[in-house]
C-alpha cells in the first residue's frame, strides 16, 4: 500500500484486518515488508492480517479477496476476514447490501449474506476431519485431528482452554511434522457444558494467539462432530467472548453446506502515513 491510502480497520470478534479497496490500489503495491510494518502493533497500526478487495476476475464474482498475514505472508483464506469483507463490500458498493456476496479466493469461491445485521459467510466443500495419531500431543490433549474448510488446522480436545499454555504449545505443534509441509493453525477447543464450546487459536502468519480464528471454529465444530460430542449448528465461544456460529451438511465422504456467521464491524477509516522505505 501508499502512503496516502485509505484503509479501513475491521474486526471479527478480535480477530483484526487492515482492508483496503482496490479499485485504488493494485495487488503489487503490498509487499511483506510494508504489511508487517503496517500491522506493527507498537511502530503501525496494529492487526492481525491485511485484505485486498480487489476487483472481480471473473463474471460471477463481485470481488477477489487478497489476504496476508501480519508477518506478510499470504495465505489461501481467513474465515474472520471474509465475513469483514463481506461486511465492507456491502459498505464500498462493490456488492449488493441485501443480496448474495460472491468472491473469489485461491481456496475457491465464497458466499455471503448480511443475516439480521450480522455477516455470514459460505465456504467450500472440505473432506471429513481426520485422526492424526501422530501428532505430538501432551497430557490432557486428546483426539489430534487434521480439517481443512479452506484452511489447514490442528484441532486438540482438552478439559479447559484457559489452562494450556499457548506460548509454549503453539509453536511445535504448529509445525508438526504430522501435519506435513507447511503446517497449519492450531486449536484447543472445550466444552462449556450448555452445549456450547470455547476455543484458542495459535495462528500461522501470526506466529502467536489470536483472539478468533473464523476457519478455526469449523475446524473444531466439524472435530466434535466427528468424535460424536455435537451435531450442527454449533455455537463456538472465542477467546475475545464473542461467538462464532458454525453449520454443515455431513455426507458420507464430503462436508457441505458449511456455513460460519459471526462479526463483521467497522472500526474505524483511517489514511497510511510514511512507512519504512
Amino acid at each position: 500500500m501508499k502512503t496516502g491510502s485509505v484503509f479501513h480497520k475491521m474486526t471479527g470478534s478480535g480477530n483484526d484486518f487492515l482492508m483496503f479497496d482496490g479499485r485504488y490500489l493494485r495487488r503489487e503495491d503490498f509487499t511483506a515488508e510494508r504489511i508487517a510494518a503496517l500491522c506493527d502493533r507498537r511502530l503501525g497500526v496494529g492487526a492481525d492480517g491485511v485484505i485486498l478487495l480487489a476487483p472481480a476476475e471473473g463474471p460471477d464474482v463481485h470481488f477477489t479477496f487478497h489476504f496476508w498475514n501480519s508477518d506478510g505472508s499470504e495465505g489461501p483464506m481467513c474465515g474472520n476476514g471474509a465475513l469483514c469483507a463481506t461486511r465492507l463490500a456491502t459498505l464500498l458498493e462493490l456488492a449488493p447490501p441485501e443480496a448474495e456476496v460472491r468472491f473469489a479466493t485461491p481456496a475457491g469461491v465464497h458466499r455471503g449474506w448480511i443475516v439480521d445485521g450480522r455477516p455470514e459467510i459460505e465456504l467450500p466443500d472440505c473432506p471429513p476431519p481426520k485422526s492424526l495419531p501422530g501428532a505430538r500431543t501432551t497430557d490432557g490433549e486428546a483426539f489430534p485431528t487434521y480439517a481443512c474448510p479452506s484452511v489447514p488446522h490442528l484441532v486438540l480436545l482438552v478439559p479447559d482452554v484457559d489452562k494450556v499454555d499457548l506460548d509454549r504449545r503453539g509453536p511445535p505443534l504448529r509445525r508438526d511434522p504430522a501435519i506435513g509441509p507447511g503446517g497449519a493453525n492450531v486449536n484447543w477447543v472445550s466444552p462449556v457444558g450448555d452445549g456450547t464450546y470455547r476455543m484458542r487459536t495459535w495462528e500461522r502468519g501470526v506466529e502467536g494467539e489470536t483472539l478468533a480464528c473464523g476457519t478455526g471454529a469449523v475446524a473444531c465444530a466439524l472435530t466434535l462432530e466427528e468424535k460424536a460430542m455435537a451435531s450442527s449448528p454449533v455455537r463456538i465461544w472465542t477467546r475475545s467472548r464473542l461467538p462464532l456460529d458454525v453449520s454443515w451438511t455431513r455426507n458420507a465422504d464430503l462436508i457441505t453446506s458449511i456455513r460460519l456467521r459471526g462479526e463483521g464491524r467497522l472500526v474505524c477509516r483511517g489514511i497510511v502515513g510514511e512507512l519504512p522505505t
